[in-house]
């Protein structure tokens, strides 16, 4: 189970069968709280079924997520590593299982195996760069721009079309791309009348390219 999380896939299997050992496993079930923004705590997690929601706040009160995560991503290195407050709210999306390893117990297998520090290096990487596409995105690209950027990154195949698994309500869209439920719905369905997608039961398909303006 472990050999499949991206940060410790190039562990051999007594790295692994420690790792095992000092882990807990926890199961939530759907919108349950995990981590509060501001928490003081010193573990790492890592996902092994299910969906969770990063959220952080603004100043208005408003919900934005910032990511969603699926088994084999980890969160929580940044506090683990320099026992700073946690930087975002976390929250399951789904049924969700977890492991949780705890800072006195990954540092050293960190400091003592390059190839896990190697690891967790392009996770903090593959963060970073994510993190600045959304702020660019943010930044300079409209509301709609944001939404078709969000459905593209969300996309996998699925038979012969791209479809959104994550069944997500227009709320929660509106939160991941900073605009409102009414403003996601309009656009939704001006792209469901045009042909471009096919939305049933939240599960949204992608059938052709979207247009570049709305």
């Amino acid at each position: 189970m472990l050999k499949g999380i991206p940060l410790f896939s190039s562990l051999d299997e007594a790295t692994l069968r420690h790792l095992d050992s000092v882990a807990t496993k926890r199961s939530y079930q759907k919108n349950a709280i995990l981590i509060h923004e501001g928490d003081e705590t010193d573990q790492l997690y890592a996902i092994l079924s299910g969906k969770i929601k990063v959220v952080v706040m603004d100043p208005g009160g408003r919900e934005i997520v910032v990511n969603l995560l699926c088994p084999g991503d980890c969160f929580g290195e940044l506090a683990m590593i320099d026992g700073e407050s946690r930087s975002a709210t976390i929250i399951t999306v789904e049924p969700t299982q977890v492991m949780t390893i705890h800072r006195a117990d990954f540092l050293p297998l960190l400091s003592s195996n390059p190839e896990l520090m190697f690891n967790l290096l392009k996770v903090l990487a593959k963060k970073v760069r994510a993190a600045t596409r959304m702020v660019e995105s943010l930044a300079f690209e409209d509301v709609y721009a944001r939404l078709v950027r969000l459905l593209i990154n969300l996309a996998r195949p699925s038979g012969d079309l791209l479809a959104i698994e994550e069944k997500l309500t227009h709320q929660e869209i509106a939160n991941m791309i900073g605009s409102s439920r009414e403003v996601v719905s309009r656009m939704l369905k001006a792209l469901s009348r045009g042909g471009y997608i096919d939305i049933e039961k939240k599960k949204i398909c992608l059938k052709r390219k979207l247009p570049p303006t709305f």
